[in-house]
């Protein structure tokens, strides 16, 4: 792997990113603490005067909250513009889904990050008005929706002026644990794949594909810088950018290579190659820059 690699570029250019917005927000106090149940429940104090600072934005909306499907929608004509290591690439996208799977949505019941807010002291509770009531911690493992007229247990107290009196339903919440920026996560894992992807993109046939997905490449970026001055602890977008690397570096061991050279080479892994002498009185295994 040369030091030019441009999944290390990336890799340095996403730390950067985390990092310089991080300071910033330490700089400027412009960082909102999502754990705590009280400030997470309001408008983010600069949304009125810094457009991004608001959960509202066209930024967050349309495409933070999708990264996901528009990294993989970018993905897709990377992938068949080229034949190259055409499965590999697939067996790629399914390790990184999987790992955003588990890690925000579902893991055998609450995800990954949910487990560890509960575990590091985090406390279910709903929001109603600028309360935060908290209710037993096994309402926020099944995140089922509440309301007056299935969980009347649960609003023993009426709050005048505010949603308490509707039966609207009402969804629990884990607030005061250790909030890992999922954003920061999504998007880190994002640009690391999405590079790994243009990385493998070489000739002028795929142009437009390696247009489209350096676009989404470089707005991933800057929404890291976004994200990491306006939102969460800085221990929070820490351990978020934390948990993106380790995936990809394992996804880039363990995905075989498929080789189509009859049955005198055989690849193992993307760094390793089998080859059987025609004879097939001797083996040996060679590994490849």
């Amino acid at each position: 792997m040369s030091i030019l690699d441009f999944r290390i570029v990336a890799f340095i250019v996403t730390a950067t990113a985390v990092a310089h917005g991080t300071y910033y927000s330490l700089q400027n106090s412009t960082y909102l603490d999502t754990s705590d149940p009280i400030l997470t429940s309001q408008p983010h104090p600069l949304a009125t005067t810094h457009i991004l600072a608001s959960k509202r934005s066209l930024l967050n909306v349309v495409f933070l909250k999708w990264s996901w499907a528009w990294t993989t929608a970018a993905f897709l004509p990377l992938l068949f513009a080229s034949s190259i290591k055409r499965t590999r690439r697939l067996l790629q996208w399914a390790f990184a889904s999987v790992a955003w799977f588990i890690l925000t949505s579902w893991f055998f019941g609450p995800s990954l990050l949910t487990r560890l807010a509960a575990a590091s002291g985090g406390e279910c509770g709903l929001h109603i008005g600028k309360a935060f009531v908290p209710i037993p911690q096994t309402y926020c493992s099944t995140s089922v929706p509440v309301a007056r007229s299935t969980h009347p247990e649960l609003f023993p107290v009426v709050f005048e002026g505010t949603e308490a009196q509707s039966n609207d339903p009402l969804i629990p919440r884990l607030r005061r644990g250790h909030d890992v920026s999922g954003h920061v996560f999504l998007l880190t894992l994002c640009v690391l794949f999405l590079a790994d992807q243009l990385r493998q993109t070489r000739t002028s046939a795929h142009l437009y594909a390696f247009g489209t997905g350096g676009v989404l490449l470089l707005l991933w970026v800057f929404s890291l810088w976004v994200t990491s001055v306006f939102f969460h602890a800085p221990s929070e977008k820490i351990s978020g950018f934390s948990a993106s690397p380790p995936h990809l570096i394992s996804s880039q061991s363990l995905t075989p290579t498929f080789c189509s050279s009859g049955d005198r080479v055989f690849c193992l892994f993307p760094d390793t190659v089998m080859v059987l002498s025609q004879d097939r009185k001797y083996n040996s295994i060679i590994h490849t820059n």
